[in-house]
């Protein structure tokens, strides 16, 4: 199946890739992608973790959300569409939200992704990898923006207009963490009347695109 993988990367490339274990925190827009994408690039192993269940909310920007799964665990419904990618990659899931009390969930592995929408529990991730010597780049905001995205990797303290940013920077820096990576869009959030976050379907498609990207390469590169 990785026959034009193999062009890019060689033998040696789709090698590494299978070898590889990474481990995915939130599955909703963003990570649901990021996971996809992973799995389609030959990535071997993945780790899925995520608490929550399909909604109609979903339907307009998430890899999970069909009609036929609303009401089903987003890790069920995922770990599902990746077999039918590839039907040999080792995968376990986690249905379960990520806190400071269960942290032993996140194994030790090449790579966590934090796609985490709570501020509390994303920190507790980031924290967590830090102490444990885990590779992680984190999400920060995708949401109330229409525009042509520009994602970018990026350290947590060079984030601007970013609400998501600016409550993890704050909390980076009063427990004394130093940098991280992160994948951010240059782009002003819009301004509406509505209390939720508006979203739409290429933007987490482009943000989880972009983690993708810089994990498969940091996974060649190791």
């Amino acid at each position: 199946m990785q026959e034009r993988t193999k062009i890019l990367i060689g033998e040696e490339g789709v090698s590494a890739l299978q070898k590889s274990f990474v481990t995915v925190v939130g599955v909703g827009g963003v990570g649901g992608y990021v996971a996809e994408l992973l799995v389609r690039a030959g990535v071997g192993k993945i780790k899925l973790i995520d608490f929550d269940n399909v909604s109609c909310s979903n339907l307009n920007r998430q890899v999970v959300a069909f009609e036929d799964t609303i009401g089903m665990p987003k890790v069920e419904v995922l770990k599902e569409i990746l077999l039918k990618i590839n039907s040999k990659i080792d995968i376990s899931i986690e249905n379960a939200r990520f806190s400071s009390e269960n942290a032993y969930i996140v194994p030790n592995c090449d790579m966590c992704i934090d796609a985490i929408d709570s501020v509390k529990d994303k920190f507790a991730l980031i924290a967590h990898c830090k102490q444990n010597n885990i590779p992680i780049i984190s999400a920060m905001g995708a949401g109330n923006r229409i525009d042509i995205p520009k994602f970018i990797l990026t350290d947590i303290y060079k984030t601007h207009d970013d609400g998501l940013a600016k409550a993890i920077r704050k909390l980076c820096r009063a427990s004394g963490i130093d940098k991280l990576d992160v994948v951010t869009c240059e782009s002003k959030p819009m301004q509406h009347q509505e209390q939720e976050i508006g979203s739409i379907s290429y933007y987490p498609a482009m943000c989880g695109a972009t983690i993708a990207a810089v994990v498969i390469n940091r996974l060649l590169k190791k």
